[in-house]
């Protein structure tokens, strides 16, 4: 029986590669994805019997809990999470209204809360792990973000705190990505590859600005059990840039 790893906001970006490279590993995945146009996009791109693709709005509560129950009914078992389904919404501060705002709390935050609630029984019964998908701006911000920056930032203190309420039977850390391109990685109405530019790549001390690859393959090594002395803590992922101090 292959290990079955749910996956929110599986569809597009940074989710959709992590399931292509956990069915690449031989895992079983489980994607919940509110968007049903990238949903039936990633059904007809990837048809693996390893594969359940279902729709899941992970900020209510009876469709998480019903999820749940269709991933272990049809797996089996769960051995891990990936709360990377996101909300975002950059407006000035005085035009971001409380519909926003609590749009950004419900899915960011509120989400991997009803997740991990409901998946908790079978994560211990396999003793499994959880990855949060935080940002960057969790530790640091930009002008008008206010709804991600503080629904991403509760999200890093959740983690800790879940590491200490589920341990040891279930370790749970977080990947703080930087700057991303998934661009050309979302559903085709709405994928355009960003053409970047020199300037770009030189921000980041590696050289290059990142690739969804780069925090799957974080999540892979989160994922797997030979590192299970890892837990509670956060993995900023940036190619050093948070690191670089700017003066000009």
């Amino acid at each position: 029986m292959k290990k079955n790893i749910i996956v929110t906001g599986g569809a597009q970006g940074i989710g959709k590669i992590t399931v292509r490279e956990l069915l690449v590993a031989g895992y079983a995945v489980t994607v919940f994805e509110f968007d049903t146009e990238a949903l039936g996009e990633l059904r007809a791109e990837l048809q693996n019997e390893n594969l359940l693709a279902i729709t899941v709005d992970v900020s209510d509560e009876e469709m998480v809990k019903a999820g749940i129950q269709q991933s272990t009914d049809h797996f089996g078992r769960i051995d891990g999470l990936v709360n990377n389904a996101v909300y975002q919404v950059f407006k000035s501060f005085q035009e971001l209204n409380l519909q926003n705002w609590n749009r950004a709390l419900a899915v960011n935050l509120t989400g991997p809360f009803l997740c991990v609630k409901y998946a908790e029984t079978e994560l211990r019964k396999s003793h499994g792990s959880i990855v949060n998908i935080c940002s960057t701006r969790a530790l640091q911000s930009e002008a008008d973000t206010e709804s991600y920056s503080a629904s991403k930032g509760g999200l890093l203190a959740l983690t800790h705190a879940l590491a200490l309420s589920l341990g040891p039977d279930v370790r749970v850390n977080a990947i703080s990505p930087g700057w991303i391109d998934v661009s050309g990685v979302k559903k085709k109405s709405l994928a355009k590859q960003y053409e970047l530019q020199r300037e770009d790549h030189a921000q980041h001390p590696a050289g290059r600005v990142g690739k969804a690859e780069d925090i799957a393959r974080m999540i892979l090594f989160l994922l797997d059990p030979a590192n299970d002395f890892i837990t509670g803590q956060n993995f900023v992922v940036d190619g050093g840039m948070t690191k670089k101090m700017i003066y000009r």
